[in-house]
């Protein structure tokens, strides 16, 4: 069932058109990803769709019933509840959603809220919040005493718990960390509604979504899939597109030397002017190519000087704040070119170690030495004030004592946002995300030796994110990171420290090293093992009670031989069914790509375009066979998977 329909939407800003024409559907259990480069509009559909906003143009419209939730990107305010009050629902907020489609009219929160909490929705509750990383101690506290990330956790705990048909989500990861994203992204893939979210996430939307929605140059594309099958499917479009852009662009050519050389002759000039009719005609119908997204190219950033081998040690470090303590005779060591990630839950100490490397704490106790021609760095979103307020982007930028081109400095701001008129701007207007940017650019201009970096890919877009991992991949120096962002650490740690009550546990591999160590140790703590009783949060895994059941129960001969004849008869009907299914889904797709590569031969032939509007529907039989085909192959390796596993135990 459709929950959520729009179609015709159009919205422009001073000039510039965000999209036009949109169109999309939402039905029952879509996990919908909506992606595209910052300002592109995608927060701006968001508020049309629920009301804060009007539309140029189109319409859009709700199934009669269906309850919406919607987060923020920003920090919701919050009254005197406590956090698990906040959580129940207890209160009116500007997080609710309403019934759509037969009203305009928010539902009656005071009546909503009046009704007794029964024990499943209180558990559900609690359990949400402790998966958001909230300590039970924390459920009685008051709201309003929370920071604004944890505000907005509370917030979307609230959702969670209300269970709304239709979750709208801006930037949810924003505030979690990384062990609190992972049971947020897991429990979104069995939620009960439909799912729209914008993130800048990659592996979370990998993870999470069934479809794509990109804005992309004012238009609405959807795709099957998750982010990396929509990347796939994007670039096979464009390849197809640019075929398509040859092919006519040779037919053109071709007529217009036809009409270059005969159009002053008489006996020509009637065929002359019917081919500048079909060239007009051909230009409209020209395949629009998509404009190419900002990206590093082949420019190689600034590299600092050599270190010596041992960049940075912590020996005996003690400290704390006011009675808490966090660290206790602490040790940490990196040597050069380490790239080093800080996993663990939130409030462990990951982000006072970094700032106990990076001197912005000084210990109690202990000793913090810099190695041989180390000098540091430190970025952190809101460590803001190394920049100049009166200066331009691109003045502040370019203050650099590398040999930098102004073309290299440009480019690099324009990867991280800053594009066209926005590199003459005042740093002294620049919103809080803006400023961080900024920094992240100066850094990367003049790197230092140890790069210590605080989640650095907040209020990056994908393309960005893509940019910093390209220019960190390049950096030769040492780095030690936190990030919650799993595609960022996968791409760039070689080495993993999990923080827990003050303990560093090291992993010397990346991160997928690290998980299959602690799912390890996890699979030892259930069996006895002595790897330390680590899952992959870190907690200690209790060992199983012992089977109290008699041991000398067993089912009769004659009655276990009828169940294996009766498993094996499954196995078989299973086994042949997905014989079936495999050699279908195989036929299937070989029909597909044969007539894909049919399409483009079209498209690649001049005499197509001697047709009007031919060109155009086979583009749209071409994406069509786009859209189907991922999933064609998705079904067909998971059919084929199934099928290896039965024949294996057959």
């Amino acid at each position: 069932m459709a929950m959520l329909t729009f179609s015709g939407l159009s919205k422009s800003y001073g000039g510039r058109t965000l999209f036009s024409d949109a169109a999309c559907a939402i039905t029952t259990g879509d996990r919908l990803g909506l992606v595209g480069p910052n300002g592109a509009g995608k927060s701006t559909l968001f508020r049309i769709l629920l009301g804060e906003e009007t539309a140029d143009e189109g319409t859009f419209a709700f199934a009669r019933g269906v309850r919406t939730g919607v987060l923020p990107q920003e920090t919701a305010p919050v009254g005197d509840e406590s956090v698990l009050d906040l959580a129940l629902g207890h209160g009116s907020h500007p997080l609710d959603g309403s019934s759509r489609g037969d009203t305009d009219s928010p539902p009656d929160h005071d009546a909503a809220h009046a009704q007794s909490i029964d024990g499943e929705t209180m558990a559900r509750a609690k359990r949400i919040l402790a998966g958001l990383a909230f300590r039970e101690s924390d459920f009685s506290r008051p709201a309003r005493e929370l920071s604004g990330g944890w505000v907005m956790r509370a917030h979307l705990a609230r959702l969670l718990v209300w269970q709304p048909d239709l979750l709208m989500l801006d930037e949810p990861t924003n505030h979690l960390d990384l062990e609190a994203l992972l049971w947020f992204q897991e429990y979104l893939r069995s939620y009960p509604g439909a799912v729209v979210v914008i993130s800048h996430d990659r592996e979370f939307l990998n993870q999470l979504c069934t479809h794509i929605v990109e804005i992309r140059q004012a238009r609405l594309f959807k795709y099957t899939g998750n982010y990396d099958s929509y990347l796939g499917q994007r670039e096979a479009t464009e390849q197809a597109l640019l075929a398509a852009a040859k092919s006519q662009q040779r037919r053109i050519d071709q007529l217009q030397e036809f009409v270059d050389r005969f159009r002053a002759k008489n006996t020509k000039a009637s065929q002359a002017q019917s081919k500048l009719k079909l060239i007009e005609r051909l230009r409209e119908e020209m395949a629009e190519l998509p404009a190419d997204d900002a990206g590093m190219g082949d420019f190689r950033f600034p590299q600092p000087p050599r270190s010596g081998l041992r960049v940075i040690r912590l020996e005996g470090v003690r400290f704390g704040y006011g009675a808490t303590r966090v660290y206790d005779n602490l040790e940490f060591t990196a040597e050069r070119g380490q790239r080093i990630v800080l996993v663990g839950p939130n409030g462990a100490g990951k982000s006072t170690l970094l700032k106990l490397l990076a001197g912005v704490l000084k210990p109690e106790s202990g000793s913090h030495a810099l190695g041989h021609n180390v000098r540091s760095g430190y970025y952190a979103q809101y460590r803001l004030d190394t920049l100049h307020p009166e200066r331009t982007v691109l003045e502040e930028a370019f203050d650099t004592p590398q040999r930098v081109t102004e073309t290299f400095v440009r480019t690099v701001l324009g990867s991280f946002l800053f594009r066209g008129d926005d590199v003459f701007k005042k740093v002294g207007v620049l919103s809080g995300g803006e400023k961080s940017r900024l920094s992240l650019v100066k850094l990367l201009l003049d790197p230092p030796n140890l790069l210590l970096m605080d989640e650095p890919t907040t209020h990056l877009d994908l393309n960005s994110v893509d940019a910093l991992v390209e220019a960190l991949q390049q950096f030769e120096g040492t780095l030690i990171f936190i990030s919650h962002d799993v595609h960022f650490i996968r791409s760039l740690a070689n080495h993993v420290v999990h923080v827990r009550a003050g303990r560093l546990t090291h992993f010397p591999g990346g991160y997928d090293y690290y998980l299959e160590k602690t799912r390890q140790a996890a699979r030892d703590g259930l069996t006895g093992g002595s790897m330390g009783g680590l899952n992959p949060q870190g907690a200690t895994v209790p060992s199983p009670a012992p089977d109290s059941s008699a041991s000398g129960s067993a089912i009769a001969r004659k009655e276990q031989r009828r169940l294996e004849a009766e498993a094996r008869q499954t196995r078989l009907r299973q086994r042949r069914e997905l014989q079936r299914r495999v050699a279908d889904l195989e036929s299937e797709i070989h029909e597909r790509e044969t007539r894909e590569k049919e399409l483009v031969a079209q498209l690649e032939n001049p005499e197509t375009y001697s047709t009007p509007g031919k060109a155009v529907e086979i583009n749209r039989e071409l994406q069509d066979l786009h859209d189907r085909l991922p999933k064609l192959h998705t079904d067909w390796e998971s059919a084929a998977i199934e099928l290896e596993r039965l024949q294996a135990e057959s």
